[in-house]
């Protein structure tokens, strides 16, 4: 059940409402990062800018900023809608995430100048992170909601992970940056592997216009949590080849079963379930991909994008579209058919940027240049369609 919240002032439909609610400014901004960070990150990849940076290459900063950064800001704006719907208590608004949302800015901005600034862009981001943990987990603690600490657990772990980065950073721990990109790829997974099964089985019982109550199985549930669990210590600590594979290869059998058991054919009709579908497939695929024996040493290039790309980006702009239609009171099922072209884009960025260089690997560099212009021109499509409804009032009036 959703409790609006009202301001003390009367809203109407004319009122700047971006820090009405947690979605709204972390998904714009987060639309516009991802274009900005990739753009500037091509012309640092081709020559054309350079960032100075000591103890971390560019290709750190970018994996950084597209983590830490870009996702991580798509993660506060859905949990601290979430959550308020969860506990039916409010979570931040107004001046509180204003500040919340300048400290992701100002994090996300002196990143840019390179490690001139980094010590101050350690304590903003990192302050960015400690109010968000305390953001979401205040509600659900007064709520006495104990399971969804599981989803603060691993919003922690990503903060402590970005603790890690940075000592790495300033040489006061040895291949600190290494282990913070790895572990935050495997942890946004894990993240969405838990909000996914929450939310797209429902999305599409909902959905579509075939009535269906899709079957779940709990022990399928709990293999996969453990599986994943399993591999990420191993990646983490053991970096055990055969295990990786072992680990690797059952979650991509056991989730690959989970996601025949959630298909309809409804459900290529309608571009908010579809996305959120293949995005789900795409991330499992990344799970094939990751137990190959030839990775045992770590996350490939390739491997990375996959999960990144085609599993953390197709994901986050998918719930990010329907997020915001759904939360300003507009209709879910109705979205702008723009929309759809701006998930097929990205789909084709990841298999440019990840499958397409494995057959063709001449024409790397070209690969990479056509993956960034697809990845821009996605979320330059959502930013144009989303841009007005993020910065107005709720069409039915109500705060939020």
């Amino acid at each position: 059940m959703q409790i609006p919240i009202k301001p003390s002032h009367q809203t109407t439909a004319k009122q700047l409402a971006l820090f009405n609610l947690g979605f709204r400014p972390f998904f714009l901004g987060a639309s516009l990062f991802a274009m900005l960070s990739i753009a500037v990150w091509m012309l640092v990849y081709f020559s054309y800018f350079s960032i100075s940076m000591e103890r971390i290459s560019v290709s750190q900063w970018h994996a950084h900023e597209m983590l830490y950064g870009y996702s991580m800001a798509v993660v506060a704006g859905f949990l601290l809608t979430a959550v308020k719907n969860w506990t039916g208590l409010p979570t931040l608004f107004g001046k509180p995430l204003m500040l919340l949302f300048l400290l992701w800015c100002a994090a996300r901005v002196l990143f840019l100048f390179g490690a001139a600034l980094l010590p101050w862009v350690a304590i903003l981001d990192l302050l960015f992170g400690s109010m968000l943990i305390v953001a979401i987990t205040l509600p659900i603690v007064k709520a006495k909601q104990w399971k969804q600490l599981a989803v603060v657990s691993k919003v922690t772990l990503l903060w402590i992970g970005n603790i890690v980065f940075y000592l790495g950073c300033f040489g006061l721990l040895t291949h600190g940056m290494q282990y913070a990109i790895n572990g935050a790829v495997l942890l946004f997974v894990s993240l969405i592997l838990m909000m996914g099964r929450r939310v797209i089985p429902f999305f599409i019982e909902r959905g579509t216009d075939t009535k269906v109550q899709l079957t779940q199985y709990q022990w399928l549930d709990l293999s996969i949590m453990g599986l994943f669990v399993a591999l990420f210590i191993n990646a983490m600590v053991f970096n055990i080849a055969g295990l990786t594979t072992l680990f690797a290869w059952s979650l991509f059998a056991l989730n690959g079963y989970r996601l025949c058991n959630w298909h309809i054919s409804g459900i290529w009709r309608v571009p908010l379930l579809w996305s959120l579908y293949v995005s789900a497939w795409l991330i499992n695929l990344g799970f094939f991909f990751y137990g190959l024996p030839s990775q045992h040493r770590g996350l490939s290039i390739l491997t990375l994008h996959i999960f990144t790309i085609g599993g953390i980006g197709l994901m986050t702009l998918s719930m990010m579209s329907r997020v915001a239609l759904g939360h300003t009171g507009r209709d879910i099922k109705n979205p702008s058919r723009w929309i759809g072209l701006a998930f097929v884009l990205l789909i084709a960025s990841v298999l440019f940027r990840a499958i397409v260089p494995m057959f063709t690997a001449q024409f790397y560099m070209a690969w990479v240049m056509v993956a960034s212009i697809l990845w821009i021109i996605s979320f330059a499509i959502f930013a144009c369609i989303y841009t007005p409804i993020l910065l107005k009032s709720r069409i039915d009036g109500t705060f939020g």
